[in-house]
Order: C-alpha cells, then structure tokens, then sequence
C-alpha cells in the first residue's frame, strides 16, 4: 500500500457494539463468507476508515483526518490500517478479489447449502435441537396462541417468521411454525422461502440452486421449479447466488421446516430479495419489469401448484439503538411509538396491500430500519389472491447490555 493508493472497503455489514476499553467500536462484518473474521475499529480511528471510499489517495485522507480531529494524523497511520484491513479482506483489491473467486467456485461446485450458522446460532447437536425447537419455541407457541381465524378458508397459504437468531426468537419462531404444522395443507409439498440479503445485491433477486443442510438432514430444493423461474428472469438470477452462503435469514426457515414437516416429502426455493435500488431511491417494485419478472414467474408457480404451496418470508422489522447508529437506546415512550409504527406495517401487510406495506415502511427506513421490507413484500406480491393475515406474536428483542432493538413479528396467511 503506497501513499498514492486509494483505499476502498468493500460492502460489509457494520454494527456498532460497547467496548469496555473504547466504550464503543465499531465492527466490520463479511456477510458474503469471504473471510470468517471481524474488524473491530476504535473510536480514535473512525476519520480514517471513514475516508476509505476508494475517492481519496492515504496522503489525501491523512490530511483531512487531520483536520478533522484537529491534530496531525500521520500517514504512516493510514498506511498501516489500510494494509491491516487489505490483508484481513476488507478493502476492494487483488487480494480480496482473488479470494471471492475461490469462495465463489467453491460454493457453486458444491452440491447442497452448508449449515453455515449451526454451533453458533443454534445447535449443532440434532438431538439437542430437536428438544429446543419442541420445549422451548413449539411448547410456548401452542399454550399462548391467539385466536384462530373464526370464518374462511384456514389453510395456511403462507407466513412471516423472524430470522433473529433462535436463541432470542423463540417466541417468535415457536407461534409461526406450530402454525404451520397445524395448518398447512396436506398436499403442501412446495416452500418457497424468501429471505433477507444483508449484503448487497447486484439485481432484485437471488436464486439458489442448493437443498440447504440442517443438522436434521437436508431441506432439498425444487431444482424444476427454481429452473422455471430462472428462465423467466432477464437477468441472471444467480449473479448474487454466493450471498446465500452466509446469509441466515433462510437458513433459519430451512432449520425450523426440516423438524416441523418431519418426513413429508417437500421441497425448498431459496429467494434472497434485495432490491436494494428500489429502496435506496425510494421507487415502486412494481413498476421495476426486472423485480416484477422473477415475481411474475412466482405468481405462475402459485397459481399452478395451489394447496401445494406455501410462502415463507424470513424477515425482522426494525433494528433501533446503539448498536445500529442512534445516539441512545430507546426509552419506555419510544419503544411504544415503534411498536405502534410495525404494528400499523403488519396492518397493511395482513390486509394484503403490499404497496402500502412498502411505501409505509420506506416512509421511515433510516430510521427504523425494517430489515425485512424486501421479502415481505415479495410475499405479499405473490400470495394467492385474497389471502389475508393474523399477527400471531410481535416482539421487540432489547439488548440487554446497551439498549439496542430488534423488532419481529409472526404472522400467518390463509385463503
């Protein structure tokens, strides 16, 4: 790294997390599984890396460093943190560039979707699992569940649930899938999962062609129909196929049908949904002939299967705090008000309208940050017409150690 170089991170997931040494830093997360480490960066060094756009040469970030701390920053500094996060795979570069490619072949030669957070986000003992999923999610569910729908149609035709890891989305995960093995049809032998991408996408959509492995086997795919709808896209639909291998959201889906469908012969189509563009300028999907191709080629498949299908979306709502950027934690009066807030998007989303869904949510992205607009909306779009929703749980998960919230919801269809 030269003093002429342009520094550039690459997209990764940042947080930021109390440090008992700089009271707060801030962590680089890769979400595309190039590397397994985390950057922790202090208070002390944000000016720098916060320069690292790949605009400025080191001597040009050194001396606006400088000014803004207002003493002298030495490009030495720079130079060394460039060349720590380069090695550590952070920085766009050769180095990183050439490590994707192997991540990248690699994933695509191999034959099913590793289990990639089992040991961390839940266990990787089956049997332990098993008794975690019944005892501590199912159990709960069964004896603090709302309301079944009174009139209509009560086979369920599709379902939100949290992707929030299942140790602190018990609740959450236990009311959507007793739900599901209460209420899915008996024919239903197709699951089309669409998840949250965290890391960034280059087109609207992701699809997988892997069965996703699960300590308690493999949750297979439905090669037929994920060629049928590949084939519909004007895009490549694979292009952003490698962000599946880290990314939790169907994972987790994967991990909780797998025990609750048992022995029944199903299938899996993994969705990632970005539309990252959409949200960041603020426009209608529905007007997008791109998103709207491969939700096109869903909407058929619906159509044709019927009671074969159910829609899941593994999707969190806000994500507020510390942690994720606010000055201070939510008080009492706050959290109330986010509540009110995803309550009123669930509302839109239960009615079935999911362009008010969307333009409700993107009303106040920065703020609450509701992670799981994109698959909840691609749900909504290709739902059978008519379904309509229940809130079965609402949860906001509060950090216990500085205050942060993630929001979630389970929430059933049926038509």
């Amino acid at each position: 790294m030269s003093a002429d170089a342009r520094p550039r991170l690459r997209p990764v997931e940042t947080i930021v997390v109390p440090d008992p040494e700089h009271g707060r830093v801030l962590v680089l997360r890769d979400t595309q599984g190039v590397t397994s480490a985390n950057a922790c960066i202090p208070p002390a060094l944000f000016p720098i890396v916060s320069r690292f756009t790949g605009q400025l040469t080191c001597t040009e970030i050194a001396r606006a460093a400088s000014r803004e701390v207002g003493q002298e920053v030495p490009i030495s500094l720079v130079l060394r943190l460039a060349k720590e996060l380069e090695e550590a795979l952070f920085l766009d570069g050769p180095l990183y560039q050439a490590a994707l490619e192997k991540v990248r072949a690699d994933f695509r030669s191999a034959k099913v979707r590793p289990a990639s957070h089992a040991g961390g986000a839940y266990s990787a003992s089956p049997t332990e699992l098993i008794t975690y999923i019944d005892e501590r999610c199912l159990a709960q569910a069964v004896t603090t569940a709302p309301v079944e729908p009174s009139t209509g149609d009560t086979t369920l035709t599709g379902l939100i649930a949290p992707h929030i890891d299942p140790w602190r989305g018990a609740t959450g995960y236990g009311h959507a899938y007793a739900t599901l093995r209460r209420q899915i049809a008996p024919e239903a032998d197709t699951f089309i999962v669409f998840g949250t991408s965290h890391a960034p996408m280059h087109e609207p959509f992701a699809l997988c062609r892997k069965g996703f492995d699960t300590p308690l086997g493999t949750m297979e795919a439905d090669l037929d129909a994920i060629d049928r709808i590949a084939a519909k896209c004007p895009y490549d639909p694979y292009t952003d196929e490698l962000n599946h291998q880290r990314e939790h959201s169907i994972e987790f889906q994967a991990v909780f049908l797998k025990h609750v469908l048992g022995d029944r012969p199903a299938r899996i189509i993994p969705i990632l949904a970005g539309l990252g563009e959409q949200q960041a300028h603020g426009t209608d999907p529905a007007k997008d002939t791109r998103a709207q191709a491969l939700l096109d080629a869903v909407r058929e498949l619906v159509s044709e299967r019927g009671r074969r299908v159910v829609l899941v979306a593994g999707a969190d709502l806000a994500h507020v705090g510390p942690r994720f950027g606010d000055r201070q934690p939510f008080d009492a009066t706050q959290r109330q008000a986010l509540e009110k807030k995803d309550l009123r998007s669930l509302a839109l989303a239960t009615a079935g309208d999911s362009a008010g869904f969307w333009r409700h949510v993107l009303n106040d992205i920065d703020a609450r940050r509701v992670c799981g607009l994109a698959p909840i909306y691609a749900m909504l779009e290709t739902q059978k017409p008519g379904s309509k929703g229940l809130v079965m749980h609402y949860e906001q998960t509060i950090d216990a150690e500085e205050g942060s919230i993630v929001s979630h919801a389970a929430v059933a269809f049926h038509g």
